[in-house]
């Protein structure tokens, strides 16, 4: 049984409680947003070759550097707060064809997973062939982060970068990369995915137009803290701005007396 892998139920675990914090937080609306993880690692090569629910099911790409891997991705259709309570029921685990365009599902409960793990795929295959050990891609709705991108100045990276880290100083020491941006793309399509994989090659945030924001990483729980920290920055940027003021900011000495002790990227 799968669920007897306590390795992998600790990282299902961990997938729900993200579930849990993006729903609280009002990132998560109906069924807004979705989460796709690399859990090959919690297999060993007999339970990799375990028989599936179902097989052979088509993908509209094809993922050259995942044949084989074993994901978990939330369900077609699911909502946030049922995934947290239950994540079997709520999300799919897939493993990619030998041939890399297609899927087969592992679980006993043959959910289908969302509609955008083409785009979720070539992400991951992306970022495997760069050699980035990245086993998670995390994309929501933070309210603020949305709002922040309907102010047309602000949709250059290296503008709202500046902007996020220097309203508090662990904005810059937990995004060190910054944020990429991506212009306004229907959303779940390959040209978002696309256009995504684009600021991927510089970022581990990607920040969507008028729709949202994408984090890569080793670990869920630290993708959340990324948008949980860009979130609190929007927040105290909108909070100033509420009273009546613009925000100082922190000033560039400032922003770079945090590199070396902190050994952050310049």
């Amino acid at each position: 049984m799968i669920r007897d892998n306590k390795i992998l139920m600790t990282e299902i675990n961990r997938i729900a409680e993200t579930a849990g914090y993006l729903w609280e937080k009002g990132w998560a609306e109906r069924n807004g947003g979705n989460i796709s993880v690399n859990l090959t690692d919690c297999f060993t090569p007999q339970e990799i070759k375990m028989q599936p629910v179902e097989s052979n099911l088509p993908l509209a790409i094809r993922a050259e550097h995942l044949k084989g891997h074993i994901f978990y991705v939330t369900g077609t259709g699911k909502r946030m707060r049922y995934v947290a309570r239950e994540p079997w029921s709520n999300g799919a685990l897939i493993r990619i064809s030998p041939t890399g365009d297609s899927y087969d599902i592992l679980a006993e409960n043959p959910i289908r997973p969302t509609s955008e793990l083409p785009s979720h795929l070539l992400m991951h295959d992306y970022l495997l062939a760069e050699g980035r050990q990245i086993r998670v891609v995390l994309h929501t709705h933070p309210t603020d982060i949305i709002g922040l991108t309907h102010c047309k100045p602000l949709l250059d990276s290296a503008r709202l970068t500046r902007l996020l880290w220097s309203m508090i100083p662990e904005c810059r020491i937990i995004v060190p990369r910054g944020l990429g941006i991506v212009g306004y793309e229907i959303p779940g399509t390959i040209e978002l995915a696309r256009a995504t994989i684009e600021q991927l090659k510089h970022h581990d945030i990607i920040v969507w137009e008028k729709h949202g924001i994408l984090a890569v990483g080793e670990d869920i729980i630290e993708c959340f803290d990324a948008i949980d920290t860009l979130s609190k920055s929007a927040q105290i940027y909108f909070s100033a701005r509420a009273a009546g003021f613009e925000p100082e900011g922190m000033t560039d000495e400032q922003l770079e007396g945090l590199v070396e002790p902190f050994c952050l990227p310049r």
